[in-house]
């Protein structure tokens, strides 16, 4: 009972404090203590206390011209370390004198406040002069708890390097051993205010929050939980004429999943309320949980998004607050918020108007966006089963990325298995007695009914048995035609087959290319394509999957038949499933396969792993291998990043003069023309032009069936084929 009393105390302590007033302490208090009279004035005592120890770092104002130039505009915020809520300003009243220092910085004035430090803006005066933000543990609160809680956060920050994560920048002790640490200051608006102020629709607004998913997902990858993902905590830097930067900060209640050096620190959050309600996932507001993980921030990831879409998040925080702590957890762990279009259904007319003109759009198209496929992300990510919700903020971003691209998203609503479930939970008493008459009204019912539908199931089993049967016996009669040459009469026999298929079938895989392939010769390419989607859908219903030689095919196919919508959709699916791929191999001939065409900034971000492992596994290939066609998509990587020396070095590598024929020699010389062509050297790279086109055009014209590993196969040519359109429009735009 102690330990609990004591987990009531710290968590009513902490949410008093981030309160901005002391009449709303006052009235919270009143509310969360009722007649324990001793509890509400021991929680004064201890408030009171946190205030004078502010207070004393309150020294006389600099002069008045100092001031105005350190107070920012009205619409920004600062990188904090510490939690704080958008109705809770941190104060900005200025602290220091000239003669204020820690260690070689300069305190100017504190920009906000969190449940164990205090931030403050700096000047760092050597080696180099900058503005910081510099976090220290409060007067009062240096407890050994909070000081190892404070290490905790500064070591979990200094693991994160990542863009939109707010760097730290130093660390230490003040002379009387407090703690500090010093980030990186981010001037930006918080992400909900930067959005409605700069009127961002639907799409800008999730393409933002995907970069936050991925400062997350960078921070689950160090071992790092933040734990109070809000709209205060993920500020938008600008900068004239460059793409809105968000960044994360303030990952001051952060919990080490695995292997943190940090001792045994991590016990303490355990014993804490940690979080803002509002975000604040179900597991994380229960007492004592000490097995809160990755999943608690993909909750808080959903409420922000919520937030983002809605203009509120899922629950009002005050009246959370306001309803007891008890009554909290109640409403997170029961209390389904409505869905995002639901809501803005249910909103007053004129405030919709309002929302809808902030998203730039107009109120029944705002609602339809929202409908369904983000309707399902966002309720997934906020599902109370933590086991139901999104596995990790990768997949959540992914999921993202498929409604922006219109493909089929994975999250689906809840079943009705599910729901009723829930239900149930919810009203024990009621569904007891309830199931106690049904049960004996059902005992009533005769065997013939059970039997009937078993009779009907066993039809159905084996009309399917049957035709998946039917279906087997085609594959592997086609596959065995391909073997006899007898393509023609396979293509027939494919063309009747069902689709999708149900089931894996490495027959299917090998009759579905093998007809590819012939009808790729006949530069049938509409068709080849189609046989190539079947051959890599089969083969992703199996855990052997396709076999990636497949993904050049396919790639080839689409472009000469002019499907670049298709192909584009290719690309983007190829990211998706190999990005988490162990064979090296296999992930650079899917990067090459999405190297036919320019990237533009999204996908080339995206390619950036493929790339990398690519390069990895390159780098490590014998140097008589790493001459052979393993060149050309390194070399093609690294041209369309714009690194051309880097791409030249690469292509000399497996660049032979003396070969005149291959389609390999052919591709390298167009890579090189394209290097020499953006280093300045024109005619260089017009005379490999010359050189690649004289091997090309016969080539790809003649017998595409008859290839080897050393000329090529008709992939190979295809491959050439498609770059040398490029590298013509490139070099020679005129003609």
């Amino acid at each position: 009972m102690a330990d609990s009393s004591r987990e009531i105390e710290k968590a009513l302590f902490d949410a008093a404090l981030n309160l901005p007033d002391a009449r709303l302490r006052a009235a919270f208090l009143a509310q969360s203590c009722g007649t324990n009279t001793v509890l509400r004035e021991r929680l004064e005592r201890l408030l009171g206390t946190t205030t004078l120890a502010d207070d004393f770092f309150n020294l006389p104002p600099p002069p008045i011209d100092e001031l105005i130039a350190a107070v920012p505009s009205s619409n920004t915020s600062f990188a904090i370390a510490g939690p704080h809520d958008s109705n809770n300003t941190p104060s900005s009243a200025p602290l220091e004198d000239a003669q204020v220092r820690i260690g070689r910085y300069q305190l100017i004035k504190r920009i906000g406040e969190g449940g164990c430090g205090v931030v403050y803006l700096a000047e760092q005066q050597e080696p180099v002069k900058r503005r910081v933000a510099l976090k220290i543990i409060r007067l009062g609160m240096d407890t050994e708890r909070v000081i190892a809680r404070f290490e905790l956060e500064r070591q979990a920050l200094a693991l994160m390097n990542h863009r939109h994560v707010a760097q730290v920048l130093d660390a230490g002790t003040t002379e009387t051993g407090r703690p500090y640490f010093v980030m990186e200051l981010v001037e930006g608006a918080r992400i909900t205010d930067y959005c409605d102020e700069h009127r961002l629709g639907t799409r800008a607004r999730i393409e933002l929050f995907i970069k936050v998913c991925n400062a997350i997902q960078h921070a689950h990858q160090k071992g790092i939980l933040h734990r109070d993902i809000k709209p205060s905590n993920v500020l938008v830097a600008t900068q004239e004429g460059a793409a809105p930067v968000p960044k994360v900060i303030d990952f001051g209640v952060a919990k080490a999943i695995t292997g943190l050096p940090s001792g045994d620190a991590t016990f303490i959050d355990g014993e804490q309320f940690i979080g803002t309600p509002a975000y604040m996932s179900p597991e994380q507001a229960e007492p004592g949980r000490i097995d809160v993980d990755t999943r608690a921030d993909i909750y808080s990831l959903g409420a922000l998004l919520y937030e983002l879409l809605t203009g509120r998040p899922p629950f009002d925080s005050k009246k959370l607050l306001d309803s007891g702590l008890e009554n909290l957890r109640r409403t997170l762990r029961e209390t389904e918020p409505p869905r995002p279009s639901r809501l803005l259904r249910a909103l007053d007319p004129v405030e919709l108007e309002r929302l809808a003109a902030r998203h730039q759009s107009e109120p029944d198209a705002l609602i339809k966006t929202l409908r369904r496929d983000l309707d399902w992300i966002i309720i997934r990510a906020l599902e109370k089963d933590r086991s139901r919700r999104y596995v990790t903020v990768n997949a959540l971003a992914f999921d993202l990325s498929r409604f922006l691209r219109d493909e089929p998203v994975e999250a689906r609503p809840p079943g009705r298995g599910y729901r009723l479930r829930k239900l149930v939970r919810r009203n024990r008493v009621v569904f007891a007695a309830t199931a106690a008459v049904t049960l004996a009204l059902l005992a009533g019912l005769g065997t013939s009914t059970v039997l009937f539908f078993r009779e009907r199931e066993a039809l159905r089993q084996q009309t399917l048995l049957r035709s998946q049967a039917e279906t087997t016996e085609q594959l592997t009669r086609a596959a065995f035609l391909t073997r006899e040459g007898g393509f023609d009469a396979a293509a027939k026999i494919l063309d009747a087959v069902p689709r999708p298929l149900a089931q894996p079938s490495f027959d299917g895989v090998i009759a579905f290319r093998a007809v590819g392939d012939w009808l790729a010769a006949q530069r049938r390419w509409s068709e080849a394509a189609e046989r190539f989607k079947v051959a890599l859908d089969i083969g992703w219903l199996d855990t052997w999957g396709p076999v990636t030689l497949d993904y050049q095919s396919y790639g080839v196919s689409m472009i000469l038949a002019g499907d670049e919508k298709n192909y584009t959709r290719f690309r983007n699916n190829a990211v998706d499933r190999f990005t988490p791929a162990s064979n090296s191999d296999a992930v650079s001939r899917v990067l090459k396969s999405c190297l036919l065409r320019p990237l533009d900034d999204k996908l080339r971000e995206r390619l950036l792993p493929l790339g990398a492992r690519t390069e990895f596994w390159f780098s490590g290939l014998n140097p008589r291998l790493a001459t052979g066609w393993a060149v050309i998509p390194v070399s093609l990587w690294r041209y369309r990043l714009g690194d051309y020396a880097e791409a030249r070095k690469f292509a000399l590598m497996g660049f032979v003069p003396a070969d005149r024929t291959s389609a390999r020699a052919a591709t390298l010389r167009l890579i090189l023309a394209l290097c020499d062509h953006h280093s300045g050297n024109t005619i260089e790279a017009a005379r490999l032009l010359d050189e690649a086109r004289a091997a090309i055009v016969p080539g790809f014209a003649g017998d595409l069936a008859r290839g080897n590993i050393n000329t090529g196969y008709w992939y190979d040519w295809a491959f050439a084929h498609i770059l040398l359109d490029e590298v013509e429009t490139v070099i020679r735009p005129s003609a």
